[in-house]
């Protein structure tokens, strides 16, 4: 039985959604952008020249850029021997949740919660709940901010106090930072699974553990993150799947994102390189039939929010470079499909994802041009190849 390989790269989007000025994203193009940073010699921290992704663009990844967005990214030429097209969201977000349930399938039927930019940004009896299950006297923070910088802002005043340092973004998210000693990682990670399903009862999609250590000149951000995330309105693929008797296999933090539910085996890592290990692994390993569903975040949290042109580039090379390995272990009839959640431009103004299109590319069912498609054709796809019903509205480009 052949087997099918969801692999999310988290964040890596190729400009044109329809829909970008809305959001305040027009002319974002993660994917395109960082091909011209690179070959304009603006990306040269740690690495240099044009981007260079060869598996990738093989498949059809420059292709792909130019059917959603018009541009012609520099470096990207090669002629598609891969599936490859592009897909458009239809939820009316730019987040984790939004996407990934989309493309299992399931777009979001509903408005998500934003918090206003605002200071404070949390309504009372939210603040007073977190007091409340935190046993303190008061949050820090209360703002829309990025971790690294709210952390260093708060580190001394939550040492000393012990309030948790609580924030949001332009997701539908409440992010609690605290350090994983004097707080205490267990007493983080229950406050926010305490917390959530209030916040989920409002249609807030996360409530996202930020555990960190150090000193406040010092310190980091652990992967002990965990996300609580309200969960998906509808079966996904992931469903449908394990509801046919077949295993299902989820890679970082597809647990987190779709509530475990359908998810057979987890399997986690505390970086993008431990998670591509599992790749590798289950490449070999996993069951005929079987789906494994995988997020790769680095792209996202350490280098698009940060605005890290070259460091996201580098991740993209670092990534593509594996692909060889992957490859070698799949089997025929296997198919692997590459694609994203969002955009988070780091050539962009803010520190936000953004709106846009995102490449979908195949591995194992030689050269095929799927065109501009919606994210739930994805796995309406994914059930195709895999010979299992599928239950929402997407089309099988198979």
């Amino acid at each position: 039985m052949p087997r099918a390989f969801l692999i999310v790269m988290d964040s890596v989007g190729c400009g044109g959604a329809p829909d970008a000025a809305e959001f305040g994203d027009a002319g974002a193009n993660t994917l395109g952008h960082i091909a011209q940073a690179c070959a304009e010699g603006r990306a040269n921290q740690g690495r240099s020249g044009p981007l260079c992704v060869p598996n990738l663009d093989a498949l059809g990844l420059g292709a792909a850029i130019h059917l959603a967005s018009g541009m012609a990214a520099p470096g990207l030429g090669a002629v598609p021997a891969g599936l490859w097209g592009a897909a458009t969201e239809v939820s009316r977000g730019k987040d984790t949740p939004s996407g990934h349930w989309e493309l299992a399938g399931v777009p979001v039927p509903w408005d998500w919660t934003y918090f206003p930019h605002t200071v404070p940004a949390f309504p009372g009896d939210i603040v007073a709940e977190v007091c409340r299950l935190a046993g303190t006297e008061g949050i820090l923070g209360n703002c829309h901010a990025s971790g690294v910088p709210i952390i260093a802002q708060h580190c001394e005043a939550h040492l000393r106090t012990g309030w948790p340092i609580c924030y949001t973004s332009a997701d539908s998210v409440f992010q609690i930072a605290a350090h994983e000693q004097a707080f205490g990682l267990e007493r983080l990670l229950k406050l926010c699974a305490d917390l959530a399903p209030m916040l989920h009862a409002r249609r807030v999609g996360r409530v996202i553990a930020r555990p960190f250590t150090g000193t406040c000149d010092a310190f980091s951000r652990t992967p002990n993150r965990h996300d609580y995330a309200i969960a998906p309105p509808a079966p996904t693929l992931l469903d449908w799947v394990a509801g046919a008797g077949r295993m299902t296999h989820a890679i970082g933090k597809i647990g987190d994102i779709f509530s475990m539910r359908g998810v057979g085996a987890l399997h986690k890592g505390k970086s993008d390189a431990d998670l591509f290990e599992h790749l590798l692994r289950l490449g070999a390993e996993a069951e005929p039939g079987s789906l494994t569903f995988a997020n790769f975040v680095e792209f996202d949290s350490l280098y698009g929010h940060p605005r890290d042109v070259a460091g996201y580039a580098r991740a993209l090379e670092w990534f593509d470079a594996g692909l060889p390995r992957f490859f070698a272990q799949l089997g025929p009839g296997d198919l692997a499909i590459f694609t994203a959640d969002h955009g988070n431009d780091p050539t962009f103004p803010g520190t936000e994802h953004t709106r846009e299109r995102v490449p979908v590319l195949g591995f194992g069912l030689g050269a095929r041009a799927i065109g501009l498609r919606g994210f739930v054709d994805v796995g309406a796809s994914v059930a195709a190849h895999l010979g299992v019903p599928g239950q929402g509205p997407g089309r099988s480009f198979l």
